[in-house]
């Protein structure tokens, strides 16, 4: 079968592969993958490979090999998957506790956008609390995870604050009912939560616009830039406010994935994709949504997805 491995090189970051078919463990499937959905953490990883990296870990396609040990879909199962490595390929294992069935209704395109991003955004909101009534931030709103928290914040009831770069990246999430600003010293506090991904020289503005006694929940650094805070500079700011590192990974998936699915059945969660590409279009891809030139999501299909 092919598969996509790193090269090493930022122009072309991977490249195909010829490779024998994974061997499935007793609780996992072996899927016949239609589309997945690359992340921006994974070009991180891309710039400097380590030996054996095996990136991929949305997508979604047809089980061809059930698990031996009883669990899980069987053969012919469209399903949506988490694996923690080696999606980007013609097949990949997946443990059948990190995926879910797909109804007819839900096509594969929409499926493989769902995993990384959708979970991240069920968990993070889940770590923020109730939020009904509530005035949200959120910073560096424009990727997937962004989108999804931004349409489930403001479906539970949030007064949401969406920061984007350029007004292009935040039109959808203004139609999604978020207040959008371009520039986080722009947003206008106090805030209950601020749901902070940019780290660098954001998150100290965003912590000035806590309520006292709120919460940031710091879950990235899209920047790239670390932090620094000044201790004197807080007592000019709001008091007793509860800093929080969030990191979405923890399996088991599965019903975080179901939940994600039963959403988009309902019409109550709508995948933003910015791009559908062929998978031969992977490399191009990948520099785009580094130098994030692609709003939401990018699904790369590797043939028969529907």
């Amino acid at each position: 079968m092919q598969r996509l491995i790193p090269t090493g090189e930022a122009a072309r970051p991977v490249a195909f592969a010829e490779v024998p078919q994974p061997v499935s463990e007793p609780g996992e499937v072996l899927i016949k993958v239609e589309a997945f959905a690359p992340n921006r953490g994974e070009t991180f990883l891309l710039e400097h490979p380590r030996p054996g990296l095996l990136p991929g870990k949305d997508i979604a396609g047809l089980v061809v090999q059930a698990a031996a040990d009883g669990s899980g879909p069987g053969i012919g199962a469209r399903v949506v998957g988490h694996p923690a490595l080696g999606g980007w390929a013609e097949y990949a294992a997946v443990p059948t506790h990190s995926l879910a069935v797909l109804p007819d209704g839900i096509d594969s395109v929409r499926a493989a956008a769902l995993p990384l991003a959708g979970i991240t955004a069920l968990r993070l909101l889940r770590t923020a609390g109730s939020l009904a009534g509530r005035r949200v931030l959120l910073t560096g709103a424009a990727g997937g995870v962004g989108h999804y928290v931004t349409e489930l914040a403001v479906g539970a009831g949030a007064e949401l604050t969406a920061v984007t770069a350029t007004p292009v990246r935040g039109e959808r999430l203004a139609q999604l009912g978020a207040r959008v600003v371009h520039d986080v010293a722009a947003a206008q506090g106090p805030f209950d939560v601020v749901l902070e991904s940019t780290g660098g020289p954001d998150l100290p503005i965003a912590l000035s616009k806590v309520r006292p006694g709120g919460l940031l929940v710091w879950f990235g650094q899209a920047s790239r830039i670390p932090v620094t805070l000044d201790f004197f500079e807080l007592f000019k700011g709001p008091e007793r406010v509860t800093i929080q590192h969030f990191h979405y990974a923890g399996a088991p998936y599965g019903s975080d994935l179901a939940a994600l699915v039963r959403l988009v059945e309902r019409g109550l969660l709508h995948p933003e994709i910015g791009r559908i590409a062929d998978w031969t279009e992977t490399a191009d891809t990948l520099v785009d949504l580094r130098e994030r030139r692609i709003r939401g999501k990018a699904v790369l299909l590797t043939g028969g997805a529907r």
